[in-house]
């Protein structure tokens, strides 16, 4: 084991041990990781631990929001293809477990991961004895991926993803990196530039898979269309009006795309703009940047029947894991984070519903994604501020050419599913290889 890696175990787990006291008092003032914070030590609770009576045992990581909606998919083709099987799944943060918990319900234990210590990992390992941990998209946990390979835990990254954007900082540590993925017996990877960028970190080549993106597996079939329905009703949207929504806007882009909206108004009037920030906190300087444009805007904070009515033509929402069902009641949809360099927001949520799908030069976290839509001819890149306007302005103007991109969209998303599978069956083939 290299010094870089002892290194990190030692300090990481003496640093914690010294600084523990301190975290106690942060979390009982503030109130943060107050909840559950003996599943963050790694002490499950042994009634939970109860449930699990189906072999083998697969514990799913899966970090937050996105996460467990692709862990969903993925465990609904486990469920197919290894009948029995008991699955946990875990989250770092509270929406995820409670995401986790809505979609799962008593079915499959929910747990938070424990923190990445020695102390914690080697606890919770302990109670819930996986036969395999499984990490989800970019997680790469030193401490517990080693406790794991030392229990004799088989490990995989699956659905494995490494941006442009971040291989850069792994590749600045690559003796340490190294290390760490010896103890992961499976890298089962998006797109062959994942796999090359998990290579260039030092992963064995002879364990890495390419089995495409799970998240085309969440979209089996069309979207409901009562959610529409029942957006247009909780904020009063009529029909026939033109709606652009920006969805998972960052820090710059509301200026952006608050031009492209005001230029399109001297044309098309009545056009409703919905903003869904990426985070909520930044709601208030949203809101001072559409007041500093003359525009008044309404901040919903919770959708649903019976709540107040839109009475604005600007709306920002502001709730968590709403996006999806907003998304269904858009004309145009932009696609934010990547006007900025912030690698992009997911376009195959929008395109499944057949929306009109734009976003800028800066994509990398969804490269299959983006492919696959514009080999469909099914999305529209912008490079520019200007040119969004430009794009948003023809769209409403023909409002034909924006359906037809719309559908294809939606065809694209559908025609290519069965990833999920495909990583499911490399699980199955790892835990073989236990027996």
């Amino acid at each position: 084991m290299s010094i870089l890696y002892w290194i990190y175990m030692v300090f990481t787990s003496g640093l914690f041990l010294l600084l523990f006291p301190f975290f106690l008092l942060y979390t009982s003032i503030t109130g943060r990781y107050r909840h559950h914070l003996r599943e963050r030590l790694g002490f499950i609770p042994f009634g939970a631990v109860k449930r699990l009576t189906g072999r083998p045992r697969i514990w799913i990581h899966a970090v937050s929001l996105g996460e467990v909606k692709v862990a969903g998919s993925i465990i609904g083709a486990l469920r197919h293809i290894i009948p029995g099987c008991s699955i946990i799944i875990s989250s770092t943060t509270e929406h995820g477990r409670n995401l986790a918990r809505e979609t799962f319900g008593e079915e499959i234990l929910v747990v938070y991961a424990p923190i990445d210590f020695v102390g914690s990992v080697r606890k919770a390992l302990f109670l819930l004895r996986p036969d395999a941990m499984i990490f989800l998209e970019t997680e790469i946990w030193p401490a517990w991926l080693f406790e794991a390979r030392r229990m004799g835990i088989k490990t995989a990254l699956i659905n494995g993803r490494i941006s442009i954007r971040s291989i850069g900082g792994y590749l600045k540590l690559r003796p340490f990196f190294k290390e760490v993925l010896k103890n992961l017996d499976l890298f089962s990877m998006i797109l062959e530039e994942d796999a090359a960028r998990i290579r260039s970190m030092g992963a064995d080549p002879l364990k890495i898979e390419i089995n495409g993106n799970a998240k085309y597996d969440l979209f089996a079939t069309a979207p409901d269309p009562g959610i529409e329905m029942k957006m247009r009703q909780t904020l009063n949207l009529y029909a026939s009006g033109m709606i652009i929504v920006a969805g998972s806007t960052r820090r710059g882009e509301e200026e952006m795309i608050l031009d492209a909206y005001i230029k399109a108004l001297e044309e098309f009037p009545d056009t409703i703009l919905i903003i869904v920030p990426r985070h909520i906190d930044r709601t208030s300087e949203i809101g001072a940047l559409i007041n500093g444009r003359g525009l008044e805007y309404q901040l919903r904070t919770e959708i649903g029947e019976g709540k107040e009515e839109r009475t604005e033509k600007v709306i920002i929402i502001n709730t968590f894991g709403e996006l999806f069902k907003v998304y269904s009641v858009g004309t145009i949809v932009f696609c934010g984070a990547s006007l900025v360099p912030l690698g992009g927001q997911n376009p195959l949520e929008p395109a499944v519903w057949g929306k009109t799908v734009l976003y800028g030069p800066s994509m990398e976290d969804f490269l299959d994604a983006k492919d696959l839509l514009e080999r469909a001819e099914a999305s529209i890149p912008v490079s520019t501020p200007v040119e969004l306007g430009k794009k948003i302005l023809y769209l409403l103007r023909h409002p034909e050419e924006s359906k037809a991109y719309g559908d294809r969209a939606r065809e694209a998303v559908l025609k290519n599913q069965g990833a999920a599978e495909k990583h499911a069956r490399a699980i199955k083939r790892l835990l073989n290889e236990r027996n």
